[in-house]
């Protein structure tokens, strides 16, 4: 936990944006995994860990802008509880801790709601994502469970943004912390690559790295020889010689901020010609973002930058061709660069998605495109000093998709079809770090890079 001194400063910043009214937010609780007592392992809501920093389930809070108050709600453990689970401070006592002067029973949340909406005050919320706290919302302000997007508040919504978008000097140093796990989870995935072993074993090693030196692994781990599947999670599947082993994962620190890295080891430790080559591409896109990512330029320009740079590589070893701005223009790289260049990162690993993308990653300046691909971009919007984002270029050769396309004529000015036939049992490769925007430029976040240049990446393989 951040210091008490943190949390009221960002309450108060956030009451002073939202400017009226009464904001509710609500902790997350306990999820049965196969039945009741067997939950999932616990992850707080990260919008009531960013403005009231306590980790205990079941909780909710109410910041009365109105009235200048803050609550915090949540029932007290019995005797049972401290048997099974251990002590746990009162909700007074957390309350405290976090500098909010109030706490009550989650019963008493019900009659400050009621009192609120007899008074005409406007209630804020956020959209939920969990089934119980959308009938929880339901039950407090009488709206249907499934209308907590609907209905949710806008203004809360972009003042939430506003503000975790900007990552501060408290918050970066959690994402070095992260990096630091990722560095150690993915170069042990490097270490581990080999023929015959399996795609769980290494994903089992690097998520036990994960949870032992931070708190959890963000996201499950993506980890496979299938690397043109974007979420190809991992299989009982030996690896096997020749091929490509893409990993996809990342930590969380103690305080839930996450790294999220993507790297492309050779089963048997060197990379053929045919995968150099388009290593190559993701490569000189990966260091293309890096080197041109500043303050004020679109992110979108910094996506569109990379996919001429892959265009480009794609051309010159023939699967690609025609005038290269055109080809981008039109969509043609998308097939073999289908997904956005990144995304926000923080408390999530997409960065406050459940809030509404859009809100997140656009703007009246720049809006979402509806063309293949392009419609994967998660963020457009002009990037600011302390942004964290994900420089991911990929290449992919995804034989569904190329068959689809080739049947239909797609982009036939642009795409060697006969050439791509070729590298239809290739798979993909994915380069991916989390950059901070600085006053003129970016940095790779974490004091150890993982290797990833071709012959750097060779080169510990043989170390």
């Amino acid at each position: 936990m951040f210091s008490k001194d943190i949390y009221i400063q960002r309450r108060a910043e956030l009451k002073q944006l939202v400017g009226e009214g009464l904001i509710l937010l609500f902790g997350n609780n306990d999820a049965p995994n196969n039945y009741p007592s067997n939950t999932y392992r616990f992850r707080q809501d990260s919008c009531f860990l960013y403005y009231f920093g306590q980790k205990r389930e079941g909780l909710a809070a109410v910041i009365d802008i109105d009235n200048d108050k803050e609550y915090l709600f949540g029932d007290d453990i019995d005797i049972d509880d401290i048997i099974w689970f251990g002590y746990v401070p009162s909700v007074k006592d957390l309350a405290e801790e976090v500098g909010v002067s109030n706490s009550a029973p989650m019963s008493q949340l019900k009659t400050l709601i009621d009192s609120a909406l007899a008074k005409g005050q406007q209630i804020h919320f956020v959209p939920q994502c969990r089934h119980d706290l959308m009938i929880q919302l339901s039950d407090l302000i009488g709206i249907h469970p499934l209308q907590s997007k609907e209905k949710a508040s806008e203004k809360l919504i972009k003042a939430i943004i506003n503000m975790r978008a900007v990552k501060k000097p408290e918050e970066i140093a959690e994402l070095k912390k992260a990096a630091d796990i990722g560095y150690l989870m993915h170069t042990t995935a490097m270490k581990e690559c080999a023929p015959g072993v399996t795609e769980k074993y290494v994903a089992g090693i690097i998520e036990g790295i994960a949870m032992s030196h931070g708190d959890r692994y963000s996201f499950q781990s993506i980890l496979s020889m299938h690397g043109e599947i974007q979420h190809g999670y991992p299989h009982n599947t030996p690896m096997e010689a020749g091929r490509l082993m893409l990993c996809d994962a990342g930590a969380e620190s103690h305080e839930n901020y996450c790294s999220d890295n993507t790297r492309v080891t050779p089963i048997g430790g060197k990379f053929t010609q045919r995968q150099r080559d388009i290593y190559a591409a993701v490569e000189a896109a990966h260091d293309w973002v890096i080197e041109n990512a500043k303050p004020g330029i679109k992110w979108l320009d910094i996506h569109l930058g990379a996919a001429r740079v892959i265009t480009e590589h794609l051309k010159q070893i023939g699967l690609m061709k025609g005038n290269t701005e055109d080809a981008v223009r039109e969509g043609a790289h998308a097939m073999f660069f289908p997904h956005g260049l990144g995304h926000m990162m923080g408390m999530d690993v997409h960065d406050m998605e459940g809030l509404g993308q859009n809100f997140v990653g656009f703007d009246d300046e720049v809006q979402p495109s509806t063309q293949f691909g392009l419609n994967c971009l998660r963020c457009g919007r002009r990037i600011q000093k302390g942004f964290v984002m994900t420089d991911e270029p990929g290449v992919y050769f995804i034989p569904h998709l190329i068959d689809l396309w080739r049947s239909e004529k797609k982009h036939m000015d642009f795409i060697n079809y006969d050439a791509v036939e070729s590298f239809k049992d290739f798979g993909g490769i994915r380069l991916e770090d989390d950059i901070i925007i600085t006053d003129t430029g970016c940095e790779i976040i974490g004091d150890k890079l993982i290797p990833w240049h071709i012959d750097e990446v060779e080169e510990f393989i043989r170390k």
